[in-house]
């Protein structure tokens, strides 16, 4: 019997792990593709949490600097800045869009044309303060996707 305990321990923490990297999905991951000379663009997607997390950070290899960024009006302007963390409700999606929250991706290594995949890793906190990686694939569009190059 012990040695049979000795095998569900490993399992079982396998499953929580397993469960744990389940809290947070991603859908409709994409990039804006760039031009010639350009160093920044913008990732979106859209983020759900079944028990409620926080986005803490994020990287990519694509890119030098990777930030969470937000494009909101103040008054008659639409300003951009970044933000530390980005908070996601139990149960409700997030949606990362043009002219709202953004993954930035600054500094980068190389264009990026329309069909490649760009691999984001979120840094994610779980609300027991447990953070966690969830990789993320995004596919790039055509530099025009949703109002043209990032003016980053």
């Amino acid at each position: 019997m012990r040695s049979f305990a000795r095998l569900l321990v490993p399992i079982a923490a396998a499953a929580a792990a397993t469960a744990a990297q389940a809290q947070v999905t991603v859908s409709g991951a994409w990039v804006r593709g760039t031009v010639q000379g350009q160093t920044a663009t913008g990732a979106y997607m859209q983020l759900r949490s079944a028990d409620g997390a926080t986005v803490v950070g994020a990287d990519s290899p694509a890119a030098g600097i990777v930030e969470i960024h937000e494009m909101r009006m103040e008054g008659n302007t639409m300003r951009m800045r970044g933000v530390e963390q980005l908070e996601l409700p139990a149960g409700q999606a997030v949606e990362l869009k043009p002219g709202g929250y953004h993954v930035m991706l600054m500094d980068l290594k190389a264009p990026l044309k329309k069909g490649d995949t760009v691999p984001i890793k979120l840094k994610v906190r779980s609300k027991s303060g447990q953070t966690q990686d969830v990789e993320v694939k995004a596919e790039v569009r055509d530099v025009a996707a949703a109002g043209g190059p990032s003016k980053h």
